[in-house]
């Protein structure tokens, strides 16, 4: 039996409230071509109305080829969701609900800021969670494309995916294709030719300074501008109410602590790393050292699984899935530009968007970051 309610009080016929909800399912491939919707007899038993009412409902749906009456064959979904009327449908409904929940938001009190930085964590999360297994780091990114498609090759930020977001919305002409495949990843791939910006945490043990260093010793002799993208507190992400009582980086050397790690080259990682030895444990003493993930919002949703008790990142993945967080550090993230990318009208777009307050604002409002100096830029020769 399919899934449809009525409100007896509402202004709109019966029957058309019907016919809108079985469109709604077609639409949303809850109802698939080839499938039988129930009997007259049936769904009007079902919904305690006249049966009537549903041969109206039917007969309408009909008109509209979404379904085909078949004699002694009862009646039969004919359309799919990719159908031009349906996709309309979907459009229009998911305006009117996304449309309805901002005012809802607006009339509490939250800003359009607020609603924008909510939006993102939010979104981030979940194509955390629905994305498949496929691995997109490393040897899969291309050379440089002539196409005008701006090339990014980054540790995982959820700022970072914010500045790609609104500069999509803006400049839907120009592609963005990036790849999460740690610092060390991005800085070699712009030594490489193959992206255009990279994005970058990464702190030398040697003069306690972020980026700098690593800067000049893979890119040597080039011009590079370093453009800050923000400062961000990483620190241990761990179950909601903490059960295992952790209250630090010490804890990873106890055998009841399963920990879920970032992959080799991330800033994350070399922070670890350097943490673990200041504090003399060794990686075989952490149980799930060896498991790695690409990004920040990966560890929190492996957390959120309950498959790990703890992982290293950042807060505003921390929020993401509402784990509890004890903060580490503030770490500096920056993006890398060589000098002629830099000055290109490709990146002309991008590089205000950084500039921009509503940047600043929406970025702020996720939380775990500071702003203070976003879009500033030096020169790395």
């Amino acid at each position: 039996m399919i899934d449809i309610h009525l409100d007896q009080t509402a202004g709109t016929p019966l029957y058309q409230q019907i016919a809108e909800q079985v469109r709604q399912l077609v639409a949303t491939n809850r109802l698939q071509a080839g499938e039988h919707l129930p009997t007259i007899r049936h769904l009007a038993t079902s919904l305690q109305v006249n049966p009537g009412t549903i041969v109206r409902a039917y007969l309408e749906l009909e008109q509209e080829k979404i379904v085909v009456a078949r004699r002694g064959g009862g009646t039969v979904v004919s359309t799919r969701a990719n159908d031009p009327k349906l996709t309309r449908l979907r459009e229009s409904r998911l305006a009117d609900m996304a449309s309805n929940h901002i005012v809802e938001a607006l009339s509490l009190g939250y800003s359009l800021e607020e609603l924008e930085a909510a939006f993102h964590l939010n979104l981030s999360r979940w194509r955390e969670e629905s994305k498949n297994s496929a691995d997109l780091s490393g040897p899969g990114v291309s050379k440089i494309k002539d196409s005008g498609t701006i090339m990014i090759v980054a540790s995982h930020d959820l700022a970072l995916n914010i500045l790609v977001s609104q500069f999509k919305e803006r400049n839907p002409e120009t592609d963005v294709d990036i790849t999460f495949a740690g610092s060390l990843g991005g800085l070699i791939a712009l030594q490489e030719g193959r992206s255009h910006l990279a994005g970058i945490h990464l702190l030398d043990e040697e003069t306690g300074e972020y980026n700098y260093p690593y800067v000049r010793r893979i890119l040597p002799g080039r011009a590079a501008a370093i453009v800050h993208l923000a400062y961000r507190i990483q620190g241990l992400m761990f179950t909601k109410n903490n059960p295992k009582k952790i209250a630090g980086l010490e804890d990873l050397g106890r055998r009841d602590i399963t920990f879920v790690n970032r992959q080799s080259g991330s800033g994350t990682r070399v922070l670890l790393d350097l943490e673990l030895r200041r504090r003399g444990i060794s990686p075989d003493m952490v149980r799930g050292y060896e498991r790695e993930l690409d990004t920040h919002l990966a560890v929190a949703t492996s957390i959120n699984r309950g498959e790990a008790d703890c992982g290293l990142g950042i807060e505003a993945a921390a929020r993401s899935c509402n784990l509890g967080f004890i903060s580490l550090l503030k770490e500096r993230y920056d993006l890398v530009i060589p000098e002629e990318n830099f000055r290109s009208k490709l990146l002309s777009p991008l590089l205000e968007i950084i500039s921009s307050q509503e940047f600043r604002n929406v970025v702020a409002h996720v939380g775990g970051y500071d702003t203070a100096q976003t879009g500033m830029t030096t020169f790395c020769r």
